[in-house]
This record gives C-alpha cells, structure tokens and sequence, in this order.
C-alpha cells in the first residue's frame, strides 16, 4: 500500500455465502440488506459503480469480499470472484484484494490457493478468545482455531485482521479486553470492533425475548470501546470500524430488536476519550475565565465531542471556550492555554 495516500474498498457482500453455521447473533441478509447471493455481474456491476466514485491514480483501491465465509466457498466460486477482481487490478485501477471468512476455515491448502492471487489481507471473524463465550454464542469453533489461523496467515505472508464483538452472551468488559490483548499478541494489523446487537429473526431474539440475554447498554458499550480504542492505537493496531453501519432499511425497519447501535457510536466513544483527557489535564483555577484547546486538524471536532458535549461541559467551568487546529499537531497532541 503506497503511504500518504487514501484508501478505499469495494465492499461486496456475500450473505452468509461459505457459512455452515449460524452463529446466535447473526442475520447476514438483514445486517447487508441483501437477500440473495450476487451473481458475477452483480459483482461487476457494484465494482463499476464504485470506481465511478474513486479518483483512482490518487487512492489505494481493495475490492474486499465481506459478510460471509469467503474460504468456505468452493475453490470454483472462490476463483470466479478472484479472477474478476484481478481483472480490474490487471488494468491498473485495483491495487488489491481483501477478505473475510471465519478462523476454522483457514489452513494451509487453502492460503497456498489465496497466494495465488493479490490478496493483501484476511480478516477473521474473531469475536472473542475466550471458549465460553464463543461457545454460548453458537460460534462452532474454539480459540484454538483462532490462534491457529492467525500465525497461518501471517506466515503465508498476508496482513492479519482480527475482528472482536462486545457484548457476547457470557461476556464482560474484562473478557473483551482480553480479547483485544490477544488480538495485539498475535500480530494483527488491523481489527474492526462491533458491539452485539439483537437482530430480528436469529437465536439472540428468542434469548432476550426469554429474559435470558441482556445486551449492552449504549452507555455500557461506548465507555469499553473508548478503553478499546486506546488499547488498538497504543499497539499500533488499524482500527477500521468501530460499531455497525448497516444498510438504511436495517436502520429505518423493524429489524434491531435491541442492543447498544448508534450511527453515531465511534465519534460517542471518541468524546469519551477526549473527556478524560481533558478531565486529567485542564486546571481550574479560579482567575482563568478563556480557555483554548488546540489540536490537531483531524481530533479538533473529536475533542470539541459528538454534539458539542465537551465543549458544553466545559462551558460550565469556563466562560469562552475554544477549539483550533494546528496542522503541525499529530493524532491526540494537544495544548491547553488560559487567559
């Protein structure tokens, strides 16, 4: 991947598509509003329409295979969306390819195949490391299968993604955290970090409509995110999301049943972040009645909070408060001044 330079992916979305399990919280064709397989020129056509949007001679492009259990496919379906993906990498407008699928369908067979073609990363689908939670959430595999695949992959030479979910079944914020520390431990380069939500027709909705699953609160999974958040970046781990974006029907219908969604959820767990360290940082004394926080370009909203909240919050102890960027200010530098 060239430095300095944006980076884009094609998501294309295969529903559950290689899954020979369901895991309890999962309902792939509501969370990607899409009900059917798509067929090649679906693929096509989704990679067309998102080139239209990509200046591609100044980005990175990835056309990333997300939603389902991409190894868990044939070898024939496998090499029908590789081979239309390096058609587009072939004419220069594509610099690689990224996947999904789950821990136990990765082994060594399978990532000599992969080796084959530019892949540059493969996700799994952690969810957690701890064997009582991936086995009351119906994952059908163990953390052994995770350790496994995670040093398969990055033997083979790919960049290692490993993705978590809060609030499994059987989960506490201690037990996340740990799966994040076993995250770094293994070297993943990347994560991406989803609270559990209830989703209509899968097997957590009867558990909560039972009284026996009780999910997050929003409060609950913002406040572990920010720790997590903190955890990745100290670690130099990429964080590629935070909380679920889902299609507009799934926002829109009746299709979350409960749990702690936001479209809003990663700058909420960034305010928190910043609230402390403003909290741990600014002096109220008394003769002070300005005070001017500058940061970054890119952290001066995430400082200033989703809404306004820190800023409001400061308000209460000072009466002009200010935000301003200084572009020679890197990632959550700052400087605090009074007058």
């Amino acid at each position: 991947m060239r430095k300095n330079r944006p980076h884009f992916n094609i998501p294309i979305f295969l529903p559950a598509e290689g899954c020979r399990f369901r895991c309890v919280f999962c309902n792939q064709h509501y969370i990607s509003g899409k009900e059917a397989f798509p067929t090649i020129d679906d693929v096509e056509q989704t990679i067309l329409r998102h080139l239209q949007t990509f200046y591609t001679s100044e980005a990175d492009v990835e056309i990333a295979f997300f939603g389902g259990n991409f190894t868990g496919l044939s070898h024939t379906r496998q090499k029908q969306l590789l081979d239309l993906a390096c058609f587009y990498i072939d004419k220069g407008v594509v610099d690689g390819i990224r996947l999904s699928t789950r821990p136990d369908f990765i082994d060594e067979e399978e990532l000599r195949f992969l080796r084959e073609y530019p892949v540059k990363t493969i996700e799994l689908g952690a969810q957690s490391f701890d064997d009582h939670v991936l086995r009351k959430s119906g994952r059908g595999h163990t953390s052994n299968d995770i350790y496994k695949a995670s040093y398969l992959i990055r033997n083979f030479g790919f960049e290692l993604g490993l993705q978590m979910m809060t609030g499994l079944p059987g989960d506490t914020a201690k037990g996340a955290l740990f799966t994040a520390e076993e995250i770094i431990r293994m070297g993943a380069g990347c994560t991406r970090i989803y609270p559990c939500l209830v989703i209509k027709d899968t097997a957590l909705e009867s558990l909560y409509r039972r009284g026996l699953y009780q999910p997050q609160s929003l409060e609950e999974a913002v406040r572990l995110a920010a720790q997590l958040i903190i955890k990745f970046e100290e670690a130099s781990v990429k964080i590629l999301k935070v909380g679920l974006h889902p299609a507009e029907g799934f926002i829109s219908g009746n299709t979350l049943i409960a749990g702690p969604f936001h479209p809003a959820f990663r700058e909420m767990a960034e305010t928190l972040i910043w609230k402390k360290i403003l909290e741990d940082n600014i002096s109220y004394d008394s003769s002070s009645t300005h005070l001017t926080i500058t940061t970054s370009p890119q952290q001066m909203a995430k400082a200033a909070g989703f809404k306004a909240y820190n800023h409001k919050w400061l308000n209460k102890s000072f009466k002009h408060v200010h935000f301003i960027a200084d572009p020679l200010l890197k990632n959550r530098e700052y400087s605090i001044s009074y007058h």
